[in-house]
């Protein structure tokens, strides 16, 4: 398996935005606390999380590719359930269903990135040490706030045997402990 200083910098090399690099690095974040919880191998969890988004760059046209050209450069390099659950994450465009706790969970995290960054980039410092879980919550409900995070995929939480408060205390606890790398 890919060590993880290569995969950082084999995503580096594929993305050139910073803030999808930001965004891969939250995502890993939460994918070792998904494991965690599930006891999933936080090391291979990490890395499906951190590369989920590696061919981003390349497929932003052609979302149905989206995924798999990810899985085509990681193969050999990654397991082949982080390969489907990478392959899955998009699966409205793949049609690769997500089955396993791991695929939904990559799922989750992905959505859940983005709408507690959206809540971070609301407060007045813009810090996530700011954010609340129940800031979290309330901005959830509110439809007409980050209006491109899907709710339906965070609330997947829920086929894994979570529910959408413990989603958002994992997902915030992993973003807080990265703070600093994502500049927030």
């Amino acid at each position: 398996m890919l060590a993880r200083d290569d995969a950082y910098k084999l995503l580096t090399s594929k993305l050139k935005r910073e803030n999808m690099v930001k965004h891969c690095l939250a995502v890993e974040a939460i994918m070792r606390e998904f494991a965690s919880r599930f006891n999933g191998d936080r090391e291979l969890w990490g890395l499906t999380g951190l590369l989920h988004d590696i061919d981003f760059d390349e497929t932003f046209n052609d979302p149905k590719r989206h995924g798999v050209l990810a899985a085509e450069y990681l193969k050999g390099l990654l397991p082949e359930e982080a390969l489907r659950a990478i392959i899955s994450h998009n699966f409205e465009n793949t049609g690769v269903k997500p089955e396993s706790v791991m695929e939904k969970a990559l799922i989750v995290a992905d959505a859940l990135s983005g709408l507690i960054v959206a809540c971070a980039l609301v407060m007045p410092h813009k810090k996530l040490s700011e954010v609340k879980v129940e800031t979290i919550e309330k901005k959830f409900k509110a439809k007409d706030f980050a209006r491109g995070v899907s709710r339906e995929r965070i609330s997947l939480c829920k086929e894994i045997g979570l529910s959408e408060r413990e989603a958002f205390e994992i997902g915030l606890q992993a973003m807080l402990r990265i703070a600093d790398k994502l500049g927030l």
